[in-house]
Parts: C-alpha cells; sequence; structure tokens
C-alpha cells in the first residue's frame, strides 16, 4: 500500500496534536506526517496519491511574537498552480467558533477551493450539523469542505468527530 502524506502546520500546537491522532488511529506506517515549513516545496506530493492536509485558522491574539509568514502562509500560494488531478485530498481545518465565529476555519476553505480547482477528488466534506458559528469561507452549500475542529472550545468533541470522519474517508484513502 502507498503511503498517505499528511502535511500540517503550524507545529507545537493543536493542527500537529490531531494530525498525531490520526496517525495513531490509523497507523503511524500508512503515514509520512510532514510539517509544512519554509522549504516545504509542492513537487513533493507527486509522490502521493492520497494527501490529509491540516491546516488552522489563527487570530493575530494569538501569536507569541510579531508576526511573520511561515508553514501555510507560505506554501498555500504555492499550490495555486499545482495540479491535483488524480489525488485524493481531504481536510482538516482548526478554528474557534467564539472568538472567530465570522471566520470559523477560514483557512480551511481557502486550502479547500485551490484543490478542487486544481483537479482534486476533495473527500471528507462535514455538514454544518452541530456547529455554531457565524460566517465560514469553508462552508459550500451549507456542507463544510473538510473537518472543522474547535480544540479551543469543543476539546471533548474532537474524537469522536475525528473518529467519525476517519470511518468517512476510509474507503477513499484504503484504511
Amino acid at each position: 500500500m502507498d503511503k498517505i502524506a499528511l502535511l500540517y502546520a503550524p507545529a507545537k500546537g493543536r493542527t500537529e496534536k490531531v494530525a498525531k491522532m490520526i496517525c495513531e488511529k490509523i497507523g503511524n506506517e500508512k503515514f509520512d506526517l510532514i510539517l509544512i515549513n519554509e522549504q516545504t516545496e509542492p513537487d513533493l506530493l507527486k509522490n502521493y496519491k492520497k494527501i490529509i492536509f491540516g491546516i488552522s485558522t489563527v487570530g493575530r491574539d494569538s501569536w507569541d511574537a510579531k508576526y511573520t509568514k511561515i508553514g501555510w502562509d507560505l506554501f498555500l500560494p504555492k499550490l495555486y498552480e499545482y495540479d491535483f488531478s488524480k489525488k485524493t485530498v481531504a481536510i482538516f481545518g482548526l478554528g474557534d467558533h467564539l472568538l472567530y465565529a465570522n471566520n470559523f476555519v477560514d483557512a480551511m476553505g481557502a486550502l479547500g477551493k485551490v484543490v478542487e480547482k486544481n483537479g482534486a477528488n476533495l473527500v471528507g466534506k462535514c455538514s454544518q450539523e452541530g456547529y455554531t458559528f457565524s460566517e465560514s469561507e469553508a462552508l459550500v452549500d451549507d456542507t463544510f469542505l473538510g473537518l472543522p475542529i474547535d480544540e479551543d472550545n469543543e476539546e471533548e468533541l474532537t474524537d469522536e468527530r475525528l473518529t467519525n470522519w476517519l470511518k468517512t474517508i476510509s474507503a477513499d484513502f484504503g484504511f
């Protein structure tokens, strides 16, 4: 079986926690866990037919230091012209539905729209049922373009949401 690429950013936070939870639930040996940084290039995706992306929508008050472009800020624009045809992609996105109710998991929406526009078979879309928020760029036709997770306010729901989501993508990903 070909390995699944699981690319995520930022490091050392809740996005990384969820990425590692996925690997543990399915089996670490089935994944190449890749932290997106300033050196990450889309060319590495050519080795994978199946890709899971983990992305967060972060507010300025969450940053410890002056903002600098890292991770997804640099990698996402590189994907604008990447050909995702013949790739199966799933996305999970972290956001805060209370503090950022008007921008809940917007980054997941931006990424989902790019990969879909560029030919990906985007799987793992989720109903908005059970989520409370005002607006989200990740919502298309009343469906999220991936799995929204709020580890800030609904950490107790993460495991169940993740387990259910993994079941919905299991046939497409072969696990």
